[in-house]
């Protein structure tokens, strides 16, 4: 999961898909409970600051974009599912989430995410069941499951249909083809990951003289995928600023 580009435009999605992993992310967010026994009065305590997401007067149409509508209610679930990670942040940084700008951004994402997809088929991008299904099944091994079916039953149970996962998974691919056709190569280079490598071991060293820091080979997996997904972005944010320059954009928050 984490080599898609989908935190900011499936944000609904993406929280799905996080809830039904037992992988290592749900481990760590669950650090806590290895004290249960000598801190669940202050677990509860804290259980009980969590903030409630803040729907009030938000509009019907949250915005438009060319014609197109984004509605209260996908607007809303998309809120709060950004909402929980936000608030789960803010509890750990004891900083105050600020709904109001958590607003804009969720809004602000929903527009880009719909030019996107507005470009995608004005190009005549289109998706196969075949890509589909391939996709589903990739999802459901990242996601330790047996199969695009034990995938889409759990995502069920989270409250999501069949047809709005495979509508949520043609958009993704859709975003995939776009960036392709934008871009002559996301691969980085040798010289690129070195530098990413020298960077990332001065840092672990600062941050501890005496720690061993991984060896390139052991870390130049993960340093590929996180330089493609930094291209990913850069590819997004120059078409979304293109794409917006020429958009009649309306949002109503």
């Amino acid at each position: 999961m984490n080599k898609k580009i989908l935190s900011l435009l499936l944000v609904a999605f993406v929280a799905l898909l996080a809830a039904c992993s037992d992988g290592e992310e749900a481990g760590d967010n669950n650090e806590s409970n290895n004290e249960e026994n000598t801190q669940e009065e202050s677990g509860e305590q804290q259980q009980a600051e969590m903030p409630e997401p803040d729907l009030e007067g938000v509009p019907d149409v949250v915005a438009e974009v060319n014609g197109t509508e984004i509605t209260k209610d996908e607007f809303t679930s998309t809120y709060e599912s950004q909402f929980q990670q936000a608030a789960m942040q803010s509890q750990m940084t004891g900083q105050e989430l600020d709904q109001k700008q958590l607003k804009k951004q969720v809004a602000d994402n929903l527009v880009n995410q719909q030019l996107l997809i507005e470009e995608a088929n004005n190009r005549d991008l289109t998706v196969s069941d075949k890509e589909k299904n391939e996709e589903l099944e990739s999802l459901a091994k990242q996601q330790q499951m047996e199969s695009k079916d034990k995938l889409l039953s759990a995502l069920k149970e989270q409250g999501m249909k069949e047809d709005e996962v495979m509508s949520q998974v043609e958009k993704q691919l859709k975003l995939e083809k776009l960036v392709a056709s934008e871009s002559d190569d996301l691969q980085p280079t040798e010289k690129e990951v070195q530098e990413a490598y020298d960077q990332f071991k001065s840092q672990q060293e600062q941050a501890d003289s005496e720690a061993e820091v991984p060896s390139l080979e052991e870390v130049k997996p993960s340093i590929e995928e996180q330089l493609v997904r930094q291209k990913e972005a850069e590819v997004y944010q120059t078409l979304i600023e293109k794409l917006r320059k020429d958009a009649d954009v309306t949002v109503n928050l």
